[in-house]
């Protein structure tokens, strides 16, 4: 690896430094996982990690979240941010991620007020300034820093400096809220998102890697790594999707033909 990305790593934490003490929106996921380790070296015990539990965000991840922070002797606070409480939110509106990120950082604010933290640091990315993003309207609203894309790292390179730094989340695969999985104007209520919750966790358990399970009605549309079609057409796989998404309360089952790609729910309004 070269010099040039060390060097920014170095830019990183020397930013952060300079806020004196920090709270960071902790997701588990690559982004914010390597935030967090940049600001746990940058700064020591003057963090804290702040993680929003919601139907919204699989167990699985809150668990990560728990577990990683308890390994690296980070202060973490579990916060309940119910997205479906939000007035509107479940009618699914294209500004849904805004009224989602306003409530989780106003109350992370609280958590930081109450700690006497500085800032409050998200780990959004270079490439997220290329699609569809209102929840960063939010962060720009509360004054919310996101040192990653000011300094200017892309998600390659965070997945390269997570690599080399040891950190577990550099291969993980990229997720976002449950919620995304919804088509804009369908209604999103618990039991719609249980069932993708529960469909994503079958494939994960399966053996593939980076995937969504798109809910239009009754039907999921499944998005994988055109790499592993071949895996998932193997006839012991498909029945096995099948059967399970059945019981979890999907009519009909499809793959999608383009495989995954971020924010494909975007496509119809850019």
């Amino acid at each position: 690896m070269n010099q040039e990305l060390w060097d920014k790593y170095d830019e990183l934490k020397k930013y952060i430094a300079d806020f004196g003490s920090v709270a960071v929106a902790f997701s588990s996921g690559v982004d914010s996982t390597f935030l967090l380790y940049a600001a746990k070296q940058a700064l020591g015990d003057k963090i804290i990690a702040v993680t929003a539990s919601s139907c919204s965000f699989p167990e699985r991840e809150l668990n990560e979240a728990k577990d990683y922070c308890e390994k690296m002797g980070i202060r973490h606070f579990v916060i309940k941010s119910e997205e479906l409480e939000i007035e509107g939110f479940s009618h699914n509106p294209k500004n849904r991620c805004y009224l989602c990120k306003r409530e989780l950082f106003e109350k992370i604010r609280l958590v930081a007020k109450e700690q006497q933290i500085a800032e409050i640091l998200e780990g959004s990315n270079l490439d997220d300034n290329g699609d569809y993003r209102p929840g960063l309207q939010a962060v720009a609203e509360l004054g919310i820093k996101s040192p990653l894309r000011h300094i200017g790292f892309t998600k390659d390179e965070i997945r390269l400096l997570s690599k080399e730094l040891d950190i577990p989340t550099w291969e993980k695969q990229s997720f976002a809220c449950l919620s995304s999985r919804f088509p804009y104007g369908d209604l999103i209520n618990e039991k719609k998102l249980k069932m993708v919750d529960r469909a994503e966790q079958l494939l994960i358990d399966l053996g593939f890697h980076q995937l969504r399970v798109r809910i239009h009605g009754e039907m999921a549309r499944i998005e994988l790594d055109p790499k592993e079609f071949d895996k998932f057409m193997k006839e012991e796989i498909r029945t096995e999707v099948y059967r399970k998404f059945k019981e979890y309360g999907f009519s009909y089952v499809a793959l999608d033909v383009l495989g995954y790609r971020t924010g494909s729910m975007n496509e119809p309004i850019l």
